[in-house]
């Protein structure tokens, strides 16, 4: 196994509480640093996008029962996941990441139309997105387990935190996992003047035929934090009783 990879399960081996199977995560405590940066912003046509990572103390975390438009956010990785029971769209961007989690209709009649779509969208507070069909809206702070309503049968839970590290963990994670091999999606952002390390965005994606798990680590070098969020999406079977409210 490669060293990145040891470090990714290390970080997350006490970071949450959701089961995949036979992986478990349980949560810790930590504590919120906080710095000034200076925001910038971009337009991109005629809707405003941030432009450059936020500060910890800006983040916020937020699940729709819909897609959004890719012109509300900038895009520096992405992958599609396709199986039989569902498909997915999982981008890293500026600000954190965006899973687009899509089960389309079992009517053969109307085969495009989508039974139920999750969109969760980790990013900056001060990231304009529309409220229509908004489940949930968190600031992206200390640790928390949610669940969002859903469609019956359509099971959806997530696990977020934000951790303070020192400086000789902070660098080592980063290190390790931009130089070592990866399955999931990775990217390295350039560094700015004040640190030498740039920040970081790696998810892991795991898939089974009718879930699938997203574990995402973003590192913010300014502030020697690192977000780590945990999701499951997860259909009939994997699904209890207890993840949807009809």
């Amino acid at each position: 196994m490669p060293l990145s990879t040891l470090v990714f399960y290390r970080l997350f081996s006490n970071a949450g509480s959701i089961e995949f199977r036979s992986t478990k995560f349980r949560s810790i405590e930590f504590q919120l640093i906080r710095r000034k940066r200076i925001r910038s912003f971009f337009f991109h046509g005629k809707r405003p996008v941030l432009s450059v990572r936020p500060k910890v103390a800006e983040l916020a975390f937020h699940v729709f029962s819909r897609s959004l438009h890719p012109e509300l956010y900038t895009i520096h990785q992405s992958r599609l996941v396709e199986r039989t029971e569902y498909q997915a769209r999982i981008d890293i961007t500026n600000c954190g990441h965006v899973v687009t989690w899509n089960v389309p209709s079992s009517n053969s009649d109307n085969e495009d139309k989508l039974a139920a779509t999750i969109c969760e969208v980790a990013t900056s507070a001060h990231q304009p997105l529309p409220k229509r069909r908004l489940l949930m809206s968190k600031p992206l702070k200390g640790s928390r387990t949610e669940r969002a309503n859903c469609r019956k049968g359509v099971g959806y839970r997530t696990h977020f935190q934000l951790e303070s590290v020192g400086p000789d963990l902070f660098w080592m994670v980063g290190q390790q996992l931009s130089k070592g091999a990866t399955e999931g999606l990775l990217h390295q952002f350039d560094a700015s003047g004040r640190m030498a390390l740039g920040a970081l965005s790696y998810i892991n994606i795991e898939t089974r035929q009718k879930s699938m798990l997203i574990q995402a680590i973003h590192t913010f070098p300014d502030d020697y934090a690192i977000v780590k969020v945990e999701s499951l999406f997860s259909i009939g079977d994997d699904a209890s009783d207890d993840d949807c409210i009809v």
